[in-house]
């Protein structure tokens, strides 16, 4: 008889086993199933975000290429000898509704001129001594606009600047 005590002590013992080896997988596996859970909601979330940013910045690549013909058309109501008033008023036509259409996207011009000298926002080609009055950093021409795609950059403006 002392036998058949061992062995169903032995019979629980190896079942109280099997059972601790088998609620340690259930315990693993709970938490790879989280950690997968958690990995699928990132995924959303990243996927979102970058669709909202792909349709918040999308007129992007348009935008560059129609700044450069922004320019075209400023410099030339700026170099107009007034011989054809038609075709200045044609191209300040063109160039209002080229700005107006960038506008609508929510692309803006830099106000750079008189504005203390960003970095990020700016470039600069050249620098002057400071004359008596001014304060260094300041930005005092602009040689070309810069434009920016609500709080991106698409262009730095490039700018003079006061020195000390």
């Amino acid at each position: 008889m002392p036998d058949d005590e061992s062995e169903a002590v032995e019979d629980t013992e190896e079942a109280e086993d099997g059972m601790a080896v088998l609620e340690a997988k259930v315990a693993e596996l709970q938490k790879e199933l989280q950690y997968s859970q958690a990995e699928i909601a990132n995924a959303r979330q990243r996927g979102q975000r970058d669709r909202s940013e792909a349709i918040r910045f999308g007129a992007a690549g348009l935008a560059s290429k129609i700044i450069p013909a922004i320019d075209s058309l400023e410099k030339s109501l700026a170099n107009e000898n007034g011989d054809n008033e038609a075709i200045s008023n044609g191209v300040r036509m063109t160039l209002d509704s080229l700005k107006s259409a960038l506008e609508s996207e929510g692309v803006t011009i830099l106000q750079t001129t008189g504005e203390a000298f960003d970095p990020s926002r700016m470039e600069a080609i050249a620098t002057v001594p400071a004359s008596e009055g001014q304060d260094a950093g300041l930005v005092i021409e602009e040689i070309e606009s810069g434009y920016m795609l609500h709080d991106r950059v698409l262009r730095p403006a490039k700018v003079i600047v006061v020195s000390d």
